[in-house]
This record gives C-alpha cells, structure tokens and sequence, in this order.
C-alpha cells in the first residue's frame, strides 16, 4: 500500500458546518420574501390613505363650493342688491371707454335711449347667473330703445403690450363664453370712482332717456327686479 502525502480524511461531523450556512441562507432569503411582501402592503395601505384623503379633499370642497352659491342671491330686502346709491336722481358721469374691437365708444351717444351700465368682471361668479337674464331683456326691451354697456372690471396691465393684449384675450373669451352679444367696455378702473367707488359685482346704473341715473343695484339681484329697472329706464315704472 503506498501512502500519499498531506492528505487528510474528513469526518461527516466536520460536514455540518456547511449544512448550517446553507440553512442560514435559506432562513435570509424566507425573511426577504417576507420583509418585501410587507412593504407592499404597507404602500398598498398609503395608497389607499391616500387616495381616500383625496376623496375626501374634493368632496369637502364641493360641498364649500355649493354653499358659496347657495348665498349669491339675496335673502331679504336689506341685502346690498337693495341699496340705494346716492348717484340715484343725478346725471349720469359721462365717460368714453374702448370696446372690445379697440372702438372708442361715450356714454353721451346713446343719449335718447336707455341704458343699463353693468359693471361685472369674468372672474365675478353672480355676473355668470346674472348675465343669461340681461341677455334676455335685452333682446326683449332693444325694441323700445334700451340698451346695455357691459363695462368690465377685470385687471388690465397697461405697462406690457404682450400681457396687455393677453388681458383682453381673456375679456374676450369671457364674453364669448357667456354669450354676450351687447357692447362690452373695458377698464372699467378708470371710472369707478366717479360711480362711487365700484367694488361689488355685479352692480349696475339704469339711465333714463335724458341720461339721469333712476335706479341702481348692486350685487347679484333678481330678473324681476333688473326687470323693473329697466322699466323705470324706458320711463314705464316707478
């Protein structure tokens, strides 16, 4: 029998340290299936959070939004749309305004009509439900020579040309939006003051034949009552 050198015999005991490695990998890699099947869950759950905070969000501000509409028209006869404003009895300050086409246009060539002066802006929730109503008395009273000049309110930055044009864009759309087919003025800043210091909308001047201011509402009123200032205008109400 011939013997080799240096080589050694191994016992199955010294075996089992390569068993219990094998075991330890097999314990990690159980525990990375678990550990990654609960971080699933945990984002599936903040997705869900999520999301149903978002509901939640939206809903919330639907709800604010239908109670904001639910207060526009006017509660009771001591509302603002009932004011009387002291330019009521007086000649109507005289102005000219450009219209939307770039044409200048003065209150003091419809002398001999009656004219209802609406001051509103296209950011002005009530002048949307107020608007679809103008529309209809005017078409119905421009027979007897009744007339509306929509005079807007919103912001115009007259410094840039680009942004200037840009704000008369949005005018535009706005008008076309809600169907306005009567004349629409703009920067209607620029005479405020002379009607008192204008920030509520919509508010509006009716202005008789002779041009005198007979009647004034201010803030979102009823069809009725526009209705009847108009009259008053045209000289057929008191």
């Amino acid at each position: 029998m011939v013997a080799v050198s240096g080589a050694t015999s191994e016992s199955p005991a010294a075996l089992l340290p390569s068993y219990n490695w094998l075991g330890v990998g097999e314990s990690l890699k159980r525990n990375a299936i678990v550990i990654a099947v609960v971080v699933l869950v945990l984002v599936a759950l903040g997705a869900a959070g999520w999301a149903n905070w978002q509901n939640r969000k939206a809903a919330a501000s639907h709800l604010a939004a239908e109670n904001t509409q639910a207060v526009l028209v006017p509660a009771s006869d001591v509302s603002p749309a009932h004011f009387s404003s002291p330019l009521v009895g007086k000649p109507a300050p005289g102005f000219t305004l450009t219209d939307l086409s770039g044409k200048k246009v003065s209150l003091a060539s419809y002398k001999g009509k009656a004219v209802q002066l609406n001051f509103w802006a296209t950011w002005c929730a009530p002048c949307k439900i107020e608007t679809p109503w103008l529309i209809e008395l005017e078409k119905q009273y421009a027979p007897q020579g009744f007339e509306i000049l929509a005079v807007s309110f919103d912001d115009l930055d007259k410094d840039d040309p680009k942004l200037l044009a840009k704000d008369k864009e949005e005018i535009v759309k706005g008008a076309q939006y809600l169907k306005i087919g009567y004349p629409v003025l703009i920067d209607g800043d620029s005479i405020s003051k002379a009607y008192g210091d204008v920030d509520v909308f919509p508010t509006s001047f009716f202005v008789d034949r002779k041009g005198t201011i007979v009647a004034a509402s201010m803030g979102l009123t009823s069809k009725d009552e526009l209705e009847g200032n108009i009259r008053k205008a045209l000289g057929e109400g008191k």
